[in-house]
């Protein structure tokens, strides 16, 4: 009889890790002040437009200081 632990079987939790297969997105992380923010949001999106390269801001957040840190994502290429 398998001992159970959190549902699983004890052979599944000796099983080697599964990973995520990982997504194809690009992300890149900034934290700049507010305006510079916004113009280097904007290049991003005029160098990688949102409907070849789905081009997105993924999350943001304001900084101390008036600064925001965002990551934008993209496809690598326009395929």
């Amino acid at each position: 009889m398998a001992v159970r632990a959190y549902g699983k079987t004890e052979s599944y939790r000796k099983a080697p890790a599964r990973r995520r297969p990982a997504d194809t997105f690009r992300r890149e992380t900034f934290a700049l002040p507010r305006a510079a923010a916004r113009a280097k949001a904007r290049e991003m999106f005029k160098r990688f437009p949102k409907a070849a390269y789905m081009t997105a801001i993924e999350s943001w957040h304001e900084l101390p200081g008036d600064r925001i840190e965002f990551t934008m994502r993209r496809l690598p290429s326009a395929d």
